[in-house]
């Protein structure tokens, strides 16, 4: 992180999932690292969270999912942050998710995936080393 100014993080619970206590530690850990975190509650659409990604310009999104629709709801974030020309979010993903899929996430676009039992710390370290503040006002229209 080179820029002076702080990472502002969403966390999401996109999909039919009822269960957020992972999500609601990781963004408090985010929090905690100095970050500007948003926490979106559950249930939330693809659509939503984009839209709220573009509302707050965020420079990360963390999805959490643990229903097992991961494989649809994670690609159709980045299929929809391309089409409103904000590639430049990073995105990463985390809950139950079989190892063999994690290829795939990242073919599609997840730049990181992290398993239930992983460390916060571990997540904030990554967050820190792979995250650049976006360019805010200057994507593409």
């Amino acid at each position: 992180m080179t820029s002076g100014r702080k990472l502002r993080i969403l966390v999401a619970k996109p999909g039919l999932d009822g269960h957020d206590r992972g999500a609601k530690i990781l963004a408090r850990a985010y929090r905690d690292a100095g970050f500007e975190v948003i926490y979106s509650g559950l249930h939330q659409t693809p659509e939503q969270i984009v839209h709220v990604a573009l509302q707050e310009d965020v420079d990360l999104i963390g999805l959490s999912c643990l229903s097992g629709a991961h494989m649809y709801l994670f690609p159709r974030v980045i299929e929809l942050l391309k089409e409103n020309k904000a590639e430049d979010i990073t995105v990463i993903g985390g809950g139950i998710i079989p190892v063999d899929d994690i290829p795939k996430l990242k073919k599609a676009g997840i730049k990181e995936v992290f398993l239930p039992g992983g460390s916060l710390k571990d997540m904030v370290d990554w967050a820190k080393a792979n995250v650049e503040p976006c360019r805010y006002g200057e994507r593409k229209e």
